[in-house]
């Protein structure tokens, strides 16, 4: 079972649970980062990709990847860094690829993130970055003119989740795309469809798969 601390935001003194959150292994079992219990947190200052990460082993398999660091979200605005235990996770430079190499077997959160950007990339968005902006769920990427939301986790996107990320292109006057590890629920497939948000699932083999009429004519007009 994910664990879960206390955490009081000191900024507004508000107290809150927090639950780490799971992703899955390789081997299919759930892995969370493990929280540390005596550890303050401390609110975000400037991001830096090579500090999103850590690095968690799977209790079941003992295998070790690289997951999304735990953050919360206060609604004063204030955004969290959970601490946990063990060590950092190092990020690799990227290495450069044929340009035939469109996909790469997904086994963290990572993998997924680099699935999305290979595919946003291929569709044109060379200058795909972490996005500023929290989001409800997964990580957010950002390119010129575009949005889109990774969620690595097994859990099923949900309505609210696609809302959200329509909300925030809308905002910015940018198209969006979605990417999910877990696919979606019935009510988020129908209202991405009547948002025209494209959705994809990223399945173990890194390769994005349409599962919309929006995904459908993007992958189509981008391949």
């Amino acid at each position: 079972m994910p664990e879960s601390v206390p955490v009081r935001c000191p900024a507004c003194r508000r107290s809150h649970r927090y639950t780490a959150p799971s992703y899955p292994c390789a081997c299919g079992a759930p892995v969370a980062p493990p929280l540390d219990l005596d550890g303050v947190p401390s609110p975000a200052g400037h991001r830096a990709w090579d500090e999103e990460w850590v690095t968690v082993r799977c209790e079941h398999c003992g295998l070790r990847g690289e997951w999304p660091r735990p953050e919360l979200g206060c609604p004063c605005g204030t955004v969290l860094l959970i601490p946990v235990t063990g060590p950092r996770a190092s990020v690799p430079a990227e290495r450069p690829e044929h340009p035939a190499a469109r996909s790469a077997p997904v086994r963290t959160a990572r993998d997924a993130v680099t699935a999305a950007v290979r595919y946003l990339r291929r569709l044109g968005h060379e200058d795909v970055h972490r996005a500023d902006r929290r989001s409800p769920s997964g990580i957010g990427l950002a390119g010129r003119g575009v949005l889109a939301q990774v969620d690595p986790s097994t859990r099923p996107a949900t309505a609210r989740d696609v809302e959200c990320l329509w909300l925030a292109a809308m905002t910015e006057s940018a198209a969006c795309l979605y990417f999910s590890v877990g696919g979606y629920d019935e009510e988020a497939q129908v209202r991405a469809d009547a948002l025209g948000v494209p959705l994809f699932l990223l399945d173990l083999t890194g390769t994005p798969r349409p599962v919309n009429g929006p995904a459908d004519a993007l992958d189509a007009d981008g391949a």
